[in-house]
């Protein structure tokens, strides 16, 4: 099998197929999960904290130095444990969210085995009929020659 050949059975299984569209699905469920940490729940946990913007909170490591004639600029070193903070939250109502997708689809599953349990079996279909053997047919034939001749 060509390598061509190979790759693009590969590609349109519905195995892929449904990974790509739940990456994307997935991504865009991130962008809103990170906006309503970022824009919903962070800035009243900031105003609860005397109005402190997390996503500024740290702790200077090396004050930054301004560039002069003689010496460039040398960047600020801080520790952003605010960011960090936002992110612990932003992925514990990520995961929340997916436990609670998960669980619905887990009952949806579960009524649908029960109903599937709880239905009447289908009544088997009738078997059809064995064919004749050679022994049936020739003393069909032989029985219909009997009958013409007694005719």
């Amino acid at each position: 099998m060509g390598f061509l050949k190979e790759f693009k059975e590969f590609a349109m299984k519905g195995n892929v197929m449904d990974m790509a569209v739940g990456v994307i699905i997935g991504g865009a469920f991130s962008k809103i999960t990170t906006s309503m940490v970022n824009d919903v729940l962070m800035p009243p946990l900031g105003v609860l904290m005397g109005g402190t913007d997390f996503s500024k909170l740290g702790v200077v490591i090396k004050k930054g130095v301004e560039a002069t004639e003689t010496t460039p600029a040398v960047a600020e070193v801080v520790w952003r444990y605010g960011a960090f903070i936002q992110q612990v939250v932003d992925f514990i109502i990520l995961a929340f969210c997916v436990f609670m997708m998960v669980k619905v689809m887990n009952r949806l599953s579960n009524l649908k085995k029960k109903k599937e349990e709880e239905a009447p079996a289908p009544a088997p279909a009738p078997a059809p009929e064995p064919e004749p053997t050679k022994e049936e047919v020739l003393l069909s034939e032989i029985r219909d020659l009997l009958k013409e001749q007694k005719k």
